[in-house]
């Protein structure tokens, strides 16, 4: 199933304009840009935990993703193709990442911790998806925010959706057990999601 901004047409348009695309009109390929920015943004923000960082992701996934758009099977749809990409990319990014500067995050972290815990409920749910491993994260992104299927899940993290719902259920428990800790009550949301 598709997902898209606002306005920004059906999966039936999106297709059409992808097809426009793999055709040589290049200026259509700002129609797929508009419709999936915004998601794509977030997305790459929760993953990278960094505004510049995820800015930076979005425009080489749309280059990427324009570079070989030719590879796109429309058997699967758009979005998922596009996620998969964006997911693939951002991973790279953190692979990277984390070479670089390990023990600079790890005091970042632990600052953001500290100032989260003085902020509002939606600070709250940030910090709960901040302190998840990147696939985690991705998987309640995906799956909460997104709400994407745990088989439209698999297609973009390239695993089977029964493995998937396990993990997911183990994500969920631990969400509740961190936030328990801390005295709070859950995040609605997010653990009532399934």
């Amino acid at each position: 199933m598709e997902r898209f901004s606002p306005g920004a047409g059906e999966p039936d348009e999106i297709e059409a304009v992808v097809e426009k695309v793999k055709n040589g009109d290049r200026q259509a390929y700002a129609v797929i840009i508009r419709a999936f920015e915004h998601q794509i943004y977030t997305y790459c923000y929760y993953i990278l935990k960094n505004r510049e960082e995820a800015e930076d992701a979005l425009q080489d996934i749309f280059i990427k993703v324009y570079q070989s758009i030719d590879k796109y099977n429309p058997q699967v749809s758009f979005s998922s193709w596009l996620y998969k990409v964006a997911y693939h990319h951002c991973l790279d990014q953190l692979r990277k990442k984390s070479r670089r500067k390990k023990l600079i995050d790890g005091q970042k972290e632990l600052q953001q911790l500290d100032d989260y815990r003085h902020a509002g409920s939606e600070r709250a749910v940030e910090e709960l998806l901040m302190n998840l491993k990147p696939e985690e994260r991705n998987l309640v992104l995906l799956k909460v925010v997104e709400q994407y299927s745990f088989e439209e899940i698999g297609e973009i993290m390239d695993c089977k959706p029964a493995t998937l719902r396990k993990k997911y259920e183990r994500v969920r428990k631990k969400l509740i057990q961190q936030k328990s800790k801390e005295g709070g009550l859950t995040h609605e949301r997010m653990v009532r999601s399934n």
